[in-house]
């Protein structure tokens, strides 16, 4: 979680890393999907420093209309440094997720909470809680109170109903699988060393 500037910098490091920006000029111009991942950094350490709400308003309005202009759906505190979105489309993240580092995500993805939960004191224990160094490939679909060990790679357009909490294997099929025993090795860029 990022609590001080310091945090901040490191995050944005391992987002840049992750997700293979050369530049932060580059980046922040022409990618607005790396100028997303920013604002959700900044918009993070303003929230998580209580910072006044007259130096957040800006930002999150930013931030907001970035989201829709991309098809995000994607609250804050919810993905650990490293994180790499690979192009704008539907995603969709419930805000009682955790995802871990180093985590490389694809367009028409959604991690949602299980269905019927009344009020958000439940729901908190009701979502997907991903690991470290995790591959979610294009359209996949992710629903409950389920765990994904590390090093996971989760094939385009599974389904995930339950919990897989092995590390360095591939899940893949309706309802998920698994596929193979071989990990995220190779296919994620690690932005984020574990102790960050």
């Amino acid at each position: 979680m990022i609590k001080n500037l310091s945090d901040l910098f490191q995050y944005l490091q391992a987002d840049k890393r992750s997700k293979g920006v050369s530049s932060w000029v580059k980046g922040g111009l022409f990618d607005p999907v790396f100028r997303f991942t920013i604002l959700l950094r900044l918009n993070e350490y303003l929230q998580n420093s209580n910072k006044p709400f007259i130096f957040r308003a800006l930002p999150l309005l930013y931030f907001r209309r970035l989201s829709v202009r991309l098809g995000f759906s994607v609250p804050l505190n919810v993905f650990g440094a490293g994180l790499a979105i690979v192009h704008y489309g539907l995603l969709v993240v419930n805000p009682s997720a955790k995802i871990g580092k180093n985590c490389r995500i694809h367009a028409g993805v959604n991690i949602g909470g299980a269905a019927g939960f009344v009020s958000s004191e439940e729901s908190r224990h009701l979502a997907p809680t991903i690991g470290h160094n995790c591959y979610i490939g294009p359209g996949v679909k992710m629903f409950g109170p389920i765990v994904i060990g590390d090093s996971c790679v989760i094939g385009a357009n599974a389904v995930v109903n339950k919990s897989f909490e092995n590390s360095d294997v591939t899940i893949g099929g309706i309802p998920a699988k698994i596929i193979s025993y071989v990990g995220s090795n190779g296919k994620v860029k690690l932005g984020a060393t574990l102790n960050l």
